[in-house]
């Protein structure tokens, strides 16, 4: 088995196109295992004003990003025009990170996965506000998990443990952008890349398996394209 750990955020824009190739990678390769890790862009509003200066500045410079990220999608799902319109600010990760590792912790990596694409779908499809706990109700609905068990496993402490210790992890790991994978703890790979891309680099590894260096890759030096960047406390995409 190849483990693949895929860090992402659900505000992160470029991670959206690259969920979708990884789920078609997944669905094609029985021998690959995909665990879900936290990736925190903005946990509370002082990450966004350490970013961008102020809470209202952050929606008309990330919405530069959603062109890029749009032009890198597959399907070009962006409603870019949509979000111009809303009335509300930028939503941070914090409670959508918590929402996608309440599914996980009670209904596994799959079902983490499902409710991830859907809050992703409401903030970067449908322009909802991601921070609202209703509308994060609505993303939960449209998969199959049990919403009951679902409100409980929010509530307990453990669930935003969880996504803190995958922050740490990601730190011990010198991931600082996403989408990225780490892959059997050796191979990183950073940005939002085309599905062969992916396809090649596990194809490699696939045949290096047990040969290659204990190191791992220093992920610290990467220059992603196709990705959130933080730098320095610094909220950037390319």
């Amino acid at each position: 088995m190849i483990r693949i750990e895929f860090f992402h955020d659900v505000i992160c824009s470029f991670c959206f196109p690259m969920s979708a190739r990884m789920r078609r990678i997944a669905q094609r390769h029985r021998d690959i295992e995909v665990v879900h890790r936290s990736f925190a862009l903005g946990w509370d509003p002082e990450d966004f004003i350490r970013s961008f200066g102020s809470r209202e500045a952050v929606k008309p410079v990330v919405l530069e990003h959603w062109h890029q990220a749009n032009l890198n999608d597959d399907e070009h799902r962006f409603n870019i025009e949509g979000m111009r319109r809303t009335d509300f600010s930028f939503p941070l990760s914090r409670p959508g990170l918590n929402a996608a590792k309440a599914a996980g912790m009670i209904a596994g990596e799959s079902m983490y996965w499902d409710v991830f694409d859907r809050i992703q779908h409401k903030l970067f499809v449908e322009n909802r506000n991601i921070e609202d706990p209703l509308v994060l109700e609505e993303a939960v609905k449209e998969t199959s998990i049990c919403l009951a068990d679902w409100k409980r496993q929010l509530e307990k402490t453990e669930t935003e443990r969880a996504v803190l210790a995958d922050l740490q992890l990601a730190r011990e790991y010198g991931v600082h952008s996403v989408p990225a994978l780490v892959i059997d703890r050796k191979y990183y790979v950073s940005g939002a890349l085309p599905e062969e891309d992916i396809e090649q680099v596990l194809a490699r590894i696939s045949g290096e398996k047990g040969l290659a260096s204990e190191e791992s890759s220093d992920a610290g030096t990467a220059d992603p394209t196709g990705a959130c960047i933080l730098m320095e406390d610094k909220w950037q995409c390319r």
